[in-house]
């Protein structure tokens, strides 16, 4: 009798988080190497050596023996896995009743305090008073950032004004006497000897 546990999923069989599950396996080991003993016992009688009739009796009643260990080695893990199955869905029950109490339905007043520390922050979890502090500190972030760079393209073209004007506004520095004066000096080089 071997029992199929269909939607083990269900019922948290993956789950090493159960202690029942841990049973579990711990149940599965031991049959294994009750089962892989009295296999080792069945292979010792291969080997052992008979030469009466009963011997060769006995050797048979060892063997059937060994087999109706195995097969009750098997029973009994299936018998325990029912309670296992038990042990489970009452393990997973416990944790979905705290999980169904967590989501509880929650009076007005129990629900009035739970908005104030949402929206004030006192949960520091992300009150929306946090979240709008932050969003505030990230616009005017960027709205500094974005005046800053404006000011200085303003600053970059009345420089680039100012100093435009002031080139048209400005008389020449060259004076057409002096540039007379200067050619001359330069046919004429004074020479000044002194004896």
């Amino acid at each position: 009798m071997n029992i199929a546990m269909k939607g083990a999923g269900l019922l948290g069989m993956g789950n090493p988080g159960l202690k029942s599950t841990q049973d579990r396996l711990d149940r599965m080991a031991k049959r294994d190497n009750k089962i892989a003993f009295f296999e080792q016992q069945k292979e010792n009688l291969k080997t052992m050596k008979t030469d009466s009739l009963e011997d060769i009796s006995r050797k048979l009643e060892m063997l059937h023996g060994y087999d109706d260990q195995i097969a009750l080695a098997k029973v009994e893990f299936n018998n325990s896995q029912v309670f296992h199955m038990l042990d489970e869905a009452r393990e997973l029950g416990e944790k979905i009743a705290e999980a169904a109490e967590k989501n509880a339905p929650k009076t007005p007043e129990e629900r009035r305090e739970d908005m104030i520390e949402e929206a004030t922050g006192v949960d520091m979890d992300g009150g929306i008073l946090g979240e709008v502090m932050d969003e505030l500190e990230d616009i005017t972030e960027e709205m500094t950032e974005n005046a800053a760079e404006e000011l200085e393209e303003m600053t970059e073209e009345a420089l680039s004004e100012q100093d435009l004007k002031q080139a048209m506004y400005q008389e020449p520095l060259i004076n057409e006497d002096s540039v007379e004066d200067d050619l001359l000096q330069d046919k004429y080089k004074r020479i000044d000897y002194r004896v």
